[in-house]
């Protein structure tokens, strides 16, 4: 299946406010979407993130059936820096298969992890910060309040992580590529725009595994709106392409808040191919331990640059007023 095509598909991550600095008040979670957005948790934040999932699985070349169920966790941390995010995330996959090749029905059972990741994501580029800093416009609410053409610009991050694939001589793994070695390493290009209104749109370019035989290469979209301070709704495309697995999902689902620190969410995920199609439901949980002291202005250089400009501009407005005030002195003969 050709997975080019689904880049024309506009969903993207779950977030709920219109985040313009890498703390937020309220929780800021990657569920119940799979994409990652360019905003870190926050300086000593601790945010942990799980689901369980259930679905089945249908074959129709192998002529199997499968009863699935997974666990997902992600440990998020912020550290040293606003734009620095420190983050550990996973799955673990268990099966129960039908195999109806033959007259009588083979049953048998498969587990194992899918993912361990090990990964920093750090801000790249943060167009809100230097928005936020300048101010709003005093002359005009509806410039305030209606999409620009600056909001096409969005905040950049990017994610570097190693895979650690869990591999047994005596036991195959279904669910990851066969490899000499059990650490490849994984990178993410995540971009994110808020638009007025409480839209937040996210895309992810994924390359993964780049060192082993079987390198994937995907992207995740999705488009997420908060109806109000505490819920919202989110659609999202992901596809992926490898000579191992490729497959094409989409995804929807909705979150609410339980207070500013506790997240439950609900998603489903469809496949769109048959080898095999794929209908998954989740329900997850995500909750902080917020240390945050103080947040930490994230300014341009071309900020910090305008600021030392205003500053030189005053001590010569001194200088000129000292030289001023001592000729008036001289001419008064004092």
């Amino acid at each position: 299946m050709d997975t080019k095509l689904p880049l024309l598909f506009l969903f993207s991550f779950m977030i709920f406010t219109n985040v313009s600095a890498q703390y937020t008040e309220m929780i800021n979670t990657n569920h119940p979407g799979g994409s990652q957005g360019a905003f870190s948790v926050g300086t000593n934040v601790l945010q942990v993130e799980a689901g369980f999932s259930y679905g089945k699985e249908k074959h129709n070349l192998l002529l199997t059936e499968t009863d699935g169920m997974s666990i997902d966790y992600m440990i998020r941390y912020g550290f040293w820096k606003e734009r620095l995010e420190f983050s550990f995330m996973g799955e673990f996959q268990s099966d129960q298969v039908t195999d109806n090749r033959s007259t009588t029905a083979r049953e048998y059972s498969v587990s194992n992890f899918k993912s361990n990741t090990l990964g920093v994501k750090y801000l790249v580029y943060d167009p809100y910060r230097k928005r936020d800093l300048q101010g709003p416009n005093l002359y005009s609410w509806k410039a305030n309040n209606k999409t620009q053409w600056a909001d096409l610009i969005p905040a950049i991050s990017l994610y570097v992580g190693a895979n650690f694939d869990y591999i047994d001589d005596t036991k195959i793994n279904p669910f990851v590529p066969k490899s000499e070695s059990i650490v490849s390493p994984k990178f993410v290009l995540s971009t994110q725009n808020n638009f007025i209104g409480g839209w937040v749109f996210v895309t992810n370019i994924i390359v993964d595994r780049v060192t082993s035989d079987f390198p994937t290469y995907g992207y995740i979209i999705t488009l997420t709106h908060a109806t109000n301070r505490w819920f919202s709704l989110f659609a999202e495309n992901q596809g992926f392409m490898s000579d191992f697995y490729a497959d094409q999902l989409l995804r929807g689902g909705a979150a609410t808040l339980i207070n500013k620190d506790f997240q439950v969410d609900l998603s489903l995920t469809y496949s769109l191919k048959d080898t095999p199609s794929k209908f998954y439901g989740r329900v997850g949980v995500a909750y902080r331990l917020d240390m945050h002291k103080k947040d930490e202005f994230l300014e341009d250089k071309a900020i910090k640059e305008d600021k030392k400009k205003e500053k030189d501009a005053e001590k010569e407005k001194d200088k000129k007023q000292e030289r001023q005030d001592g000729l008036n002195l001289d001419e008064d003969g004092e």
